[in-house]
């Protein structure tokens, strides 16, 4: 018999459903969207027990376990409906979502591309596939995956934002702004969008972009997130207008905002810092010196020239660069939640075996960026906490220490938006003291194990390039190579806020403190320690 042709209306995915208990799958879906979660649970077994065998239902199901945080629980459910649904666009998609959630990025990534496949003409799976990529730095093929997806879905506001970061990192800026301004077109207080023009620096925005900003930041309707990026952007704006006390005053009231949402609180850091410190000087000689070679860290204050020394290293055919990895504080939050204690509390104890094991599982995570060239940087600026500890963790690794002077790195930070809460970069006084911790902590290392730590300035780079660059290869032991003095033609991926700097010449004109003159000095007192 021929099946009759479905009721216009009628979804597929829920055939063999009655109509009560279509009713319920969709009651339960509006309970998970509302964050209604028992009530979703209930509808559901209630649902279960009816249709032990339906695809939609246990997908419902698996995405309330993933609601949930039961995320091992998600992926059994998940794949059972994939095993009665085989091809289903949705079930693979809330399975990889599981699944990346679980940390099986790999599996993860497999699965999207089977749902790319299945149903090429579904916007969510391309977006999650880019998005993910895109996080992994796999920027071209992230790329590909995002256009697809605003292709699809030219409404989808992330996936034009995260396609014109991709393009950023590419250093293809024009194509970038076109995809941040069609994000513009459909919501013209978009905070994403305005960072990422922003973010642009080589371009400058315009004077209807100012007009539009100042109106969106002052408008009660914008949310707090998008109005915070508005203002970053609107000071940047102004800044390059030479407009320094208007850009002052909306770089204030962005950071007044962000130091609301969370608060940073300088004696405690001052105080840590000085624990890690102590207990970093106690620990075991390594039982492998060499351990880490592999690994170049660079760090330091953000928006020190962090970007550009690791774009000079990764022009090199032995440097792989590998950006911002959070791989060292993963591997130390796995020994933490091991040991159910923080660091403090089981660092002391610590054996030369336990570093060693500890070193191998951040170079274990790490692998994938050695498996073109030999060597990787890791760039995350906030290690420099940990540079103590690498002497037994990662004994063989270098550690750059990128400096600039102190009031232009401060106020760089102060005017950039960092997205990780609570920050010390939302108050000049903070800023001040943090430099200060971070400046003791690292001349402690560098006079004491100078063959592992160099600090490199930033200054003396633009004062004697040739001469800083050999020095700096001669530190990681690499051997002088004339691409590491064009850097700025690396064709890399460089996922950072100078991605644009990077790709151009050294420039002299960079410093922008001495312009505000007295609105800083907050920061030169906090600096002096004052």
């Amino acid at each position: 018999m021929t099946p009759a042709p479905p009721r216009p209306g009628f979804d597929p995915r829920l055939s063999g459903l009655s109509v009560s208990q279509r009713e319920q799958l969709h009651a339960a879906a509006r309970a998970i969207r509302d964050g209604q979660l028992d009530a979703a649970d209930r509808l559901l077994d209630a649902l279960q027990r009816l249709a032990p065998r339906h695809a939609e239902v246990l997908r419902m199901q698996g995405i309330a376990a993933t609601r949930r945080g039961r995320i091992d629980d998600a992926v059994t459910i998940l794949r059972k409906a994939l095993a009665l649904a085989p091809n289903d666009a949705l079930v693979l998609n809330d399975l990889a979502s599981a699944l990346a959630q679980r940390g099986d990025m790999h599996d993860a990534l497999v699965i999207w591309r089977q749902a790319c496949v299945a149903a090429p003409d579904y916007p969510m799976a391309w977006f999650n596939l880019g998005r993910n990529l895109q996080q992994l730095g796999d920027s071209e093929e992230a790329l590909r995956a995002l256009e697809q997806a605003t292709a699809l879905a030219p409404d989808l506001l992330p996936a034009h934002i995260l396609a014109g970061d991709a393009l950023v990192h590419l250093g293809r800026f024009d194509e970038a702004a076109v995809h941040y301004r069609a994000a513009l077109a459909r919501h013209g207080a978009c905070g994403d969008a305005w960072r990422g023009l922003a973010n642009i620096k080589t371009q400058s925005l315009g004077d209807e972009d100012i007009s539009a900003l100042s109106s969106f930041v002052q408008h009660p309707g914008v949310a707090d997130s998008d109005r915070i990026a508005m203002g970053f952007a609107l000071g940047k704006a102004l800044e390059d207008r030479d407009r320094h006390p208007e850009a002052f005053a909306a770089l204030a009231a962005a950071n007044a905002r962000m130091r609301q949402l969370a608060p940073w609180h300088a004696p405690t850091f001052t105080a840590h810092v000085a624990r890690v410190l102590d207990a970093s000087q106690h620990l075991p000689a390594p039982l492998d010196a060499t351990l880490g070679r592999e690994v170049i860290f660079i760090v330091g204050l953000p928006r020190s020239g962090s970007t550009l020394f690791e774009q000079i290293l990764a022009a090199h055919p032995q440097v792989e660069g590998a950006s911002e990895l959070d791989d060292l504080e993963a591997v130390i939050a796995e020994e933490s939640n091991r040991h159910q204690q923080p660091l403090l509390a089981w660092m002391p104890a610590a054996s030369a075996d336990d570093w060693q094991r500890l070193g191998r599982r951040y170079l274990e995570r790490t692998a994938r960026w050695r498996t073109q060239r030999p060597r990787h940087t890791d760039k995350l600026p906030e290690n420099w906490l940990y540079a103590g500890l690498l002497g037994a963790m990662l004994p063989g690794a270098h550690i750059v220490d990128a400096r600039r002077d102190a009031l232009e790195a401060g106020w760089s930070c102060f005017k950039q938006q960092f997205y990780r809460l609570p920050h010390f970069a939302c108050d000049l006084g903070d800023i001040g003291t943090y430099t200060r911790d971070y400046q003791r902590a690292m001349a402690t290392w560098q006079v004491e194990q100078p063959q592992r730590v160099r600090i490199q300035r930033y200054e003396a780079l633009l004062d004697d390039p040739e001469r800083e660059i050999r020095d700096l290869l001669a530190f990681c032991g690499l051997p002088f190579d004339p691409a590491c003095l064009d850097y700025h033609r690396a064709m890399r991926s460089v996922r950072t806020p100078s991605a644009s700097q990077v790709r151009q010449p050294l420039r002299r004109d960079t410093a922008r403190a001495e312009r505000y003159g007295a609105l800083l000095d907050p920061l030169r007192q906090a600096l002096a320690g004052n």
